[in-house]
């Protein structure tokens, strides 16, 4: 790690501009490093993260890979024409099932990726830029020790364009107080959610996956749980606009999020059901009430998929 970056609480800190691309490339080695970025609806927004990253990281990164979930617009096409290789979560594996959601992005791309290293960035970015690559990676990098690094920024908000480091609603109302109350040794992570990480291909292998949005959630959790907080950094990646999500569906997300962490301090909830390749198929339904008074049900899947490991063959 750079000298003279402070850590919290154990944490690895860095900034994305300690990681420039020349010293990447030195670090890199027999390495070989994937992007991966999970879309859904993404049409508007995807072409130019993909382009971008296919353009200023060539030397660096050998796969640019686009896992279209489910998308009904042309966001696939977008990407196809920025650069990056695309594959529909219908197509890989659908002896596995097919389902939407993030997670399962984030899984089924180990079936399309051969790289030792892999880097996830969200699709719906609109200001940031390809440091945001060369900071999650050059942790990871520079020290092996280093299992994963998850960045954090300053978000730009709706309201004025205001400049915050806070997290998102999930992030500060959900995610960062659980983490005080269970894992406190944690609660240096400025945005434990944040959607710009990079991890081991051989870390991520091992562990199972929540199909929807408590991927980030899970994988912090159990990285944590196997090798503390030395086997974890973090990254100043400065500034990061992206599309906000509405009230009702953070509070599905909440939701997700919830369920990954009672789930690995062994608490009890819904009934599992264990399938035969080791699923984890379960969830709840959330209620809101609308301006008529009347009830709305949603079904918030909190599904996990096991061990890529252990259904890679």
């Amino acid at each position: 790690m750079s000298p003279g970056q402070p850590e919290v609480s154990g944490l690895r800190m860095s900034s994305a501009a300690d990681w420039p691309l020349d010293l990447l490339l030195d670090l890199k080695g027999a390495n070989r490093i994937a992007v991966v970025i999970p879309a859904r609806n993404e049409e508007a927004t995807i072409g130019g993260v993909a382009r971008a990253i296919v353009s200023d990281l060539d030397r660096l990164v050998d796969e640019v890979v686009v896992i279209d979930s489910l998308s009904t617009d042309g966001t696939a096409q977008a990407a196809s024409d920025a650069g990056a290789r695309v594959h529909s979560v219908a197509d890989i594996r659908p002896d596995l099932g097919i389902r939407g959601g993030k997670g399962e992005a984030l899984w089924k791309s180990q079936f399309v990726t051969d790289s030792d290293l892999i880097a996830f960035i969200d699709a719906d970015l609109t200001e940031w830029g390809t440091h945001f690559v060369r900071g999650v990676l050059g942790p990871l990098l520079a020290d092996p020790q280093v299992q994963l690094c998850r960045g954090f920024y300053d978000r730009i908000l709706d309201a004025g364009g205001v400049v915050t480091l806070e997290g998102g609603r999930v992030t500060e109302l959900v995610a960062r107080p659980w983490l005080a109350l269970h894992r406190p040794e944690l609660v240096g992570m400025i945005q434990p959610l944040a959607g710009e990480w990079a991890i081991r291909r051989s870390m991520l292998a091992a562990l199972s996956i929540p199909t929807g949005y408590g991927v980030e959630m899970s994988t912090l959790l159990d990285v944590h749980e196997r090798h503390g907080v030395r086997g974890i950094a973090q990254v100043d990646l400065g500034r990061r606009a992206h599309l906000h999500q509405n009230i009702l569906d953070l509070a599905a997300m909440a939701v997700e999020i919830l369920a990954v962490a009672d789930r690995r301090r062994g608490l009890p909830g819904n009934p599992d059901a264990q399938t035969a390749d080791g699923d984890v198929a379960a969830g709840v339904t959330i209620r809101h009430v609308d301006a008529s008074r009347a009830w709305t049900d949603r079904y918030v899947s909190t599904d996990e998929r096991p061990p890529f490991a252990l259904v890679a063959s």
